[in-house]
């Protein structure tokens, strides 16, 4: 584009690189997640791409921009832009040079030439947050306002730009993208090393997004280091944000925006990684920083709400790195103020472990060890959590000779890092506790063998695990009564745990001293299994390990002990999910991630919360939560439970029956992961049975049934036989789904073998028989909200449904609903269908389905498409779903490229 006159007497000339997309960095990596999204934001009137420097959204919608079946409309925002240069720009980058900037009336004939436009324009503003000056915001919302429905906003930020959001948001019509969505998960980090040719070993790959937050400036910056160094797998692994890449970044590019005041805030707030306002408060003073995380969190973007904790936030961990860096600068004294000041403050909380953390980095080896001996069972660490302030020095050789729970002490906190050390601190207490008197070595003994539990987990060996769990149940001795937790029960939050043993209020021969472990006997079946339920889970056996979960959890409860209700929380709603028990998997996902967690906690809720979306058949939703879930806290269980969720979400079949069988072979030493082992082999068969090779699931499935066939593995060869055909065989292969005994099946099994057992009586003519089943199905399906298993079941099942709708059913609402309100299955004459290279379509599209398909290919909404049709927004939006569903397609992009391929448009 040749270079223009602003409009302004002509003299400023408008830069033509600033209305076409910049070329994306080589190598990219292509994002299809975000790509759908920002096709569905541009149905509505606004989209936002909000993030800080660094979080790829140039990049993301450059690539957007390439790809789209349109080109959009660019104009890149520049420092100073004033709102008659704005508008200069943008009348350029719309065709309308012949209305100056410099009229009076330049935005009402702006909004008149767009509103005239046949089809809307799509205008992609990025970088608008340099834009400050009010008018020329305001100036923007009156011309979106005044397009009549032809305008679509796509703007990209670092913070919220001056404009009506909140009207928006409230109307439906803003898309948001933010810095969660933006962080790349797993999966892309491996896409991103792969095409830097960086070769690392797998485990590596989540430890690198950890250690980044997914920030992609940061992993690039890891990448090109990595490429560079003869052992790349140290660098990704080690990578931290004193890298003087990543560093010089974060100064200029985040701590330079912010006044020196904000920048001390920041600082003092990393010597805890996680924040809110009462810790602010300690550790700065009554008037340091109260209301000023939220206006931090806006303004940086690199404090980022800490998942469903109200009123908690979380640094990024690079800026993290590089902030306390800064602070080891600090004269010591003030360093160890600060530890002191966060100790004092996790402990009135009742949150020993972080309270302990900082209590040996700040010297205080009494509160350390207090700490220890009377919160111990919540210190015991399960799994590898972040790392904290940097290993403390040890103490006094004559210090630890008097008081060897201190060594104990610095063992745990080294163990919660997964740090060697931690057994070299555990020999030092055993060695030291030599010298105590009978009470207090037997009572140390106790907290060595929790601690060798610990380390066994933290091991990865179940056996190990188990075997340790034994000694400390030997040692404690057995319990008289349930498993209820200490005697001393919780105390008063104000004066924290260990204040109140130095006071004496807390109950039980002993109690005054903490030395004495009054109510450790209970606190040490409930460690105890609490690791042999995480054996169990490691090794496979997730619905065994959901019953002790759920037992544990209630026990951990009642006993005041809220890291381990957290955790075995987390795993029972990991469980629940699995076995199709819906309502309960998300109740208890949702609760705990209210709770502080460990990112193994985390990991688990949010896959919880991902199956939960998946089998209610909202696969956006699945995908969202799969990735707040992706960590390096998955067991090899977990990692499976994921694997099948990304399976069931992929468009490609034969990709995701490679994901399954991977994941399934990596169970395959497991005795007792056979239950799981059958729902990932099921699943895959089902893939090669629904593209056309029920021979190979014929296979799969004979070459793992052994003489009595699992109830997963029996229904999945029912439905590879409906798929080729065979109904007789299907009949024989599906054991009974409503015997007394089916009712201990995953709920999600039982759905299918019902659905299957109604298929088969339809094609056989027991009319009676196919309402009354269909109807079970149908309130089993309710009770939990599960959808998959009916609009995703083998075909057939769709018009079973509908036909079952006209004959009556209490589950009206429910089966309406799965079926959408517009024309009938069938309706219509079937719709001919070329010889694409894609495989055909289990249903054909009506007509009224294939005329909105060819509307699909434009940019109109769904508003304007009912317009021009004289349809109702509910019935259009009807058809999309049922266009979407037979073409198995999530978005308009991925359905009209599927319709492609198979002729129909």
């Amino acid at each position: 584009m040749p270079e223009q006159s602003s409009g302004v007497g002509s003299t400023v000339p408008l830069l033509a690189s600033r209305l076409v997309a910049p070329p994306p960095p080589e190598p990219v990596v292509l994002r299809p997640r975000l790509l759908r999204r920002l096709d569905s934001g541009t149905d509505g009137p606004v989209t936002l791409v909000r993030a800080p420097a660094g979080w790829g959204k140039t990049t993301l919608l450059a690539a957007w921009a390439r790809a789209a079946a349109s080109t959009p409309t660019w104009l890149s925002v520049e420092t100073g832009d004033t709102a008659t240069r704005l508008w200069s720009y943008l009348a350029a980058a719309l065709g309308a040079t012949d209305l100056p900037a410099d009229r009076p009336d330049h935005l009402e004939r702006l909004a008149a030439a767009v509103a005239g436009r046949d089809r809307p324009v799509v205008l992609v503003l990025d970088d608008l947050h340099r834009v400050t000056e009010p008018a020329a915001l305001a100036g923007l919302e009156f011309l979106l306002r005044h397009a009549a429905q032809r305008l679509r906003l796509l703007v990209a930020a670092r913070i919220d730009p001056a404009l009506p959001l909140h009207r928006w948001r409230l109307r439906g019509e803003l898309t948001e993208i933010d810095a969660d969505e933006l962080a790349f998960t797993s999966d892309e980090v491996a896409d991103l090393l792969t095409t830097h040719g960086v070769a690392v070993p797998p485990a590596s790959v989540p430890t690198l997004r950890e250690r980044t937050g997914g920030w992609p400036a940061g992993l690039c910056l890891a990448a090109l280091a990595a490429r560079a160094a003869a052992d790349p797998a140290a660098v990704v692994t080690g990578f931290g944000g004193e890298q003087p890449d990543v560093a010089g970044y974060l100064r200029d590019e985040v701590l330079a925006e912010l006044p020196d005041h904000d920048v001390d805030l920041l600082r003092r707030l990393a010597v805890t990684g996680t924040v809110c306002e009462g810790l602010v408060t300690a550790l700065t003073g009554p008037a340091g920083g109260e209301g000023r995380l939220a206006d931090l969190a806006r303004s940086t973007g690199f404090l980022r709400p800490d998942g469903l904790r109200p009123g908690w936030y979380r640094c990024q961990p690079l800026l993290a790195d590089l902030l306390r860096a800064d602070l080891a600068k600090l004269p010591d004294g003030q360093l160890r103020e600060l530890h002191s000041r966060a100790a004092g403050w996790y402990a009135e909380q009742g949150q020993p472990a972080d309270a302990l953390r900082h209590a040996l980095a700040a010297g205080d080896w009494d509160r350390a060890t207090d700490l220890l001996l009377v919160g111990w069972p919540e210190l015991v660490p399960y799994d590898p959590e972040p790392a904290g302030p940097p290993p403390p020095p040890f103490p006094p050789a004559d210090r630890v000779d008097r008081d060897p729970e201190l060594a104990l002490a610095l063992a745990v906190d080294r163990a919660r890092s997964a740090d060697p050390a931690a057994a070299d601190h555990l020999r030092g207490a055993v060695a030291a506790a030599r010298k105590l008197p009978a009470p207090r070595r037997d009572r140390l003994r106790w907290l060595v063998a929790a601690l060798e539990v610990a380390l066994a987990r933290l091991g990865g060996d179940p056996t190990a695990v188990r075997a340790a769990a034994a000694r400390l149940r030997a040692l404690t001795g057995p319990l008289t009564g349930p498993l209820t937790g200490s005697p001393a029960g919780p105390v008063d939050a104000r004066s924290g745990p260990v204040d109140a043993f130095r006071s004496g209020t807390a109950s039980g021969p002993g109690a005054g001293d903490p030395r004495s472990g009054a109510g450790d006997r209970a606190d040490g079946h409930l460690v105890a299994g609490t690791a042999d339920a995480l054996a169990d889970l490691s090794e496979g056996d997730l619905p065994g390990a959901g019953t002790a979960f759920d037992r544990l959890s209630a026990a951990a409860r009642q006993a005041g002990r809220t890291r381990t209700e957290l955790l075995c929380r987390s795993r029972a709603a990991l469980a629940a999910a699995w076995h199709g028990r819906l309502r309960e998997a998300e109740q208890g996902a949702r609760e705990t991630l209210g709770g502080p967690l460990t990112p193994a906690d985390r990991s688990h809720a949010y896959l919880a919360l991902a199956v939960v979306a998946l089998y209610r058949d909202r696969p956006g939703e699945a995908e969202a939560d799969l990735a707040r879930a992706d960590g390096p806290g998955y067991d090899p269980t977990g990692a499976a439970v994921a694997a099948f969720c990304r399976a069931q979400l992929r468009r490609d079949p034969v990709a995701a029956q490679r994901a399954l069988a991977g994941a399934r072979h990596r169970l395959a030493d497991r005795p007792r992961a056979r239950a799981l082992v059958d729902r990932l082999l099921a699943a895959e068969a089902d893939h090669c049975a629904a593209r056309g090779d029920p021979a190979t699931a014929r296979e799969l499935l004979e070459s793992a049934v052994p003489a009595t066939a699992t109830p997963e593995l029996a229904v999945a060869r029912a439905r590879v036989e409906v798929h080729a055909g065979d109904p007789g065989a299907a009949r024989r292969a599906l054991p009974p789904w409503d015997a007394p005994d089916a009712d201990r099946w995953p709920v999600p099994v039982r759905l299918d073998a019902g659905l299957l057992d109604a298929l088969l009586a339809r094609q056989a003519g027991d009319t009676r028989r196919v309402g009354r089943v269909v109807e079970q199905v149908l309130e089993l399906a309710a009770a939990d909200g599960h959808r998959r298993a009916l609009t995703r079941a083998v075909p057939g099942v769709r018009d079973m449904l509908a036909e079952h709708l006209d004959s009556g059913t209490a589950h009206w609402a429910f089966v309406t609903d799965l079926l959408g309100d517009g024309d009938p299955p069938g309706a219509g004459e079937p719709v001919r269908y070329g010889e694409g290279p894609g495989r055909g379509l289990d249903e054909p599209l009506t007509e009224r389905e294939l005329t909105i398909l060819r509307y699909l290919q434009s940019i109109l909404s769904n508003v304007e498409i009912a317009s021009e049709l004289s349809l109702s927004v509910n019935t259009v939006k009807t058809h999309v779903r049922n266009i979407y569903r037979k073409l198995d397609a999530t978005r308009r992009r991925e359905a009209v490229r599927r319709a492609r391929e198979l002729h129909l448009i």
